[in-house]
């Protein structure tokens, strides 16, 4: 259609949004941990909790998981992967997650622990550095 300009996804990689991270939004599967903290850094930035809690381990999930409203998450660097490939059963994601909150930016650095559960990556838990 002409004059539709797509949006870029917001976990970085230059895609338009509807063949990156909206495409696990939808549902699909995703093959990496990176693909997987990539799809949820995405659900954050677009205020979709739902995914966030889907994607979570149910053995660390919280009860409950407010997105903050006021945050806007403005960039996402991808520091270091070890393991979590399409063979791998866990691995590791360290990042940057760049956010502007009521005003102030702020960095969210975390390594992030990624495992299978029933086939599908999930989200374990995370160290905030």
């Amino acid at each position: 259609m002409a004059g539709v300009v797509a949006e870029k996804c917001p976990c970085g990689t230059g895609l338009d949004y509807a063949e990156c991270c909206g495409r696990a939004h939808a549902g699909a599967a995703v093959g990496t941990a990176e693909a997987l903290m990539r799809s949820r850094y995405s659900a954050f930035a677009k205020g979709d909790a739902e995914y966030v809690n889907r994607t979570w381990h149910p053995d660390t999930r919280p009860a409950d998981l407010d997105l903050e409203p006021g945050q806007v998450w403005t960039g996402l660097e991808i520091v270091s992967t070890v393991g979590g490939g399409p063979l791998h059963a866990k691995g590791t994601v360290e990042f940057k997650a760049h956010f502007r909150h009521h005003g102030r930016t702020g960095v969210l650095h975390e390594t992030s622990r990624f495992v299978r559960a029933g086939g599908k990556w999930v989200y374990l838990d995370g160290k905030i550095s």
